[in-house]
């Protein structure tokens, strides 16, 4: 039972891999690129962003690594972090780190603290993560994001939100299969900017969408 489990074995427990099965992560990179428009949505990220030279930035959830070497590309001045909780996704990081030559910091993350200071990061970048995480996970993930940010720090998000038609709700339902009804539910409502603004984030707006085979991707932007 749950009430019988540590926080730390919670957290674990419910970690899930970016494509759902493990084995499947050594293709994350070649089916993003096949089925989700995901140079558009994370360049528009970026440009969301507005990174300047010195900015201390954080990619949570970074995955294989594919956002943080975009930001690194467009700003080399920039320092950027990488966290993730999936060890098997951070060696396929690891490698394309060191294929670049770029400077990026890796970390595992353990799903309840980020290891850093308050008040590190300028920014907070996070693509497809927050949909793969437990309502729990979810207020703490933001509580933690929220304490490492600078004063007038800035989030910003990709991830699914409330579907823009039948069409993308339809299709949003089989990725609600996939990960999860009880995970993805806050994504469906469209409440992910609640979220952030019930725990202490302002000026929370919604940029850009995109329509894709899953659902209606939605970018999203917050200030401490």
């Amino acid at each position: 039972m749950l009430k019988q489990l540590s926080l730390e074995t919670y957290y674990m427990k419910t970690f899930i891999p970016a494509l759902k099965f493990e084995k499947l992560t050594g293709f994350y990179d070649k089916i993003m690129h096949l089925t989700m428009p995901e140079k558009a949505f994370k360049n528009a990220l970026i440009e969301q962003a507005r990174i300047k030279s010195g900015d201390h930035i954080l990619d949570f959830g970074c995955g294989t690594l594919t956002l943080s070497l975009m930001m690194k590309q467009q700003c080399l001045e920039a320092f950027i972090t990488g966290i993730d909780v999936d060890e098997k996704v951070l060696t396929i990081a690891e490698n394309k780190r060191t294929d670049s030559g770029f400077e990026i910091r890796l970390d595992k993350y353990d799903g309840k603290f980020l290891p850093y200071s308050d008040e590190t990061f300028d920014k907070v970048v996070s693509s497809l993560v927050f949909h793969h995480l437990t309502t729990v996970q979810k207020k703490q993930a933001i509580r933690e994001i929220y304490r490492i940010l600078k004063p007038d720090g800035e989030i910003h998000i990709a991830d699914w939100g409330k579907p823009s038609n039948l069409l993308m709700e339809a299709l949003f339902f089989f990725l609600r299969l996939f990960d999860g009804f009880e995970n993805t539910s806050v994504n469906w409502k469209g409440e992910l900017l609640n979220y952030l603004t019930g725990n202490g984030f302002k000026y929370t707006i919604e940029c850009k969408k995109y329509d894709t085979l899953f659902g209606t991707l939605r970018l999203l932007k917050a200030r401490k």
